[in-house]
């Protein structure tokens, strides 16, 4: 096992692929030992991945000083593989799992229930910390883990309550952890990697990218047993998560205002769209306790 976690985090970090492709290189060899014996065009063919890709890929599987700088992170950063024992379980039960994580912090919370997803608008308005503060200051105070992006606005106003509070908090990353984004958050992120955890699937070199994000968001949501929106535009990107909390099966709480705030014409969509409404911690923990016995223990 443990020469199997090595090669697919090798293979994770390799040019040429993508999470699809790996899957269908375990496919083809569970153990991935044979890959190193394939040529570049045999891999194309093999793969169906373009040869300019497979090229790139055989570079890489062929490369000491790929293989040295893996060394030199796996020495640094914890890293989590989908064969590992330790792999969040929670996200094992999403359609795209990340095939590999890395963490810097408590990854005990990998583990534990209940975790709530805090997500919503970069643009918060002037009320948007006393709401989340009514509502989420007793979940974290009774042990709730808080998850969200590090974003700027809610994000970080989730982050940032959790840790007034003595409580845990999860940031999931759309960047590598040499690439704190956005840069204004190096503090939070440190305290995050002190007190919570960081995780990203994007290995730490790696700069933020337009398209990360999207993908993270999958994460977030994967993570937890339901996910509150505070505020969020009609149009908003905060959308994308709250679709895949659906797609997964889990629980989408939004808080409504006043119709003459822009940052709230999302969460009352969403309401309209069955989403449970929140105008209190209770609306949240009442639902906790009536379906906790289907994630394990805490």
């Amino acid at each position: 096992m443990e020469a199997l976690r090595k090669k697919l985090i090798c293979l994770h970090r390799c040019r040429g692929v993508t999470r699809s492709t790996i899957v269908k290189m375990l496919q083809f060899d569970p153990t991935l030992k044979n890959l190193h014996n394939l040529s570049s065009s045999q891999l194309s063919r093999r793969f169906s991945i373009p040869l300019n890709k497979a090229q790139q890929l055989y570079a890489d599987l062929h490369n000491q000083q790929f293989y040295d700088k893996i060394k030199q992170d796996l020495a640094k950063y914890t890293v989590i593989t989908i064969v590992d024992e330790n792999y969040p379980p929670m996200l094992k039960t999403i359609k795209d799992p990340p095939l590999v994580l890395y963490a810097l912090g408590d990854t005990c919370l990998l583990h534990q229930n209940p975790v709530l997803s805090v997500i919503g608008t970069r643009s918060p308005t002037k009320h948007a910390f006393a709401k989340m503060d009514q509502i989420l200051r007793t979940l974290i105070q009774d042990n709730w883990i808080i998850a969200s992006g590090m974003a700027k606005g809610i994000d970080s106003y989730a982050h940032q309550l959790a840790l007034r509070y003595s409580g845990k908090t999860i940031a999931v990353l759309g960047s590598g952890f040499h690439h704190v984004y956005p840069r204004q958050n190096t503090s939070l992120f440190q305290q995050i990697a002190s007190k919570g955890l960081i995780l990203s699937e994007y290995t730490p070199s790696t700069p933020p990218e337009r398209f990360h994000f999207p993908e993270r968001n999958r994460i977030i949501s994967g993570l937890s047993f339901g996910t509150l929106v505070i505020e969020a535009t009609e149009r908003s990107g905060t959308l994308i998560t709250v679709d895949q909390a659906l797609d997964q099966g889990r629980e989408v709480y939004a808080v409504p205002d006043s119709p003459l705030f822009p940052q709230t014409k999302g969460c009352h969509r969403m309401i309209q769209d069955g989403a449970k409404l929140v105008h209190d911690t209770n609306d949240i923990a009442e639902d906790w306790e009536s379906i906790k016995q289907f994630y394990g223990k805490s």
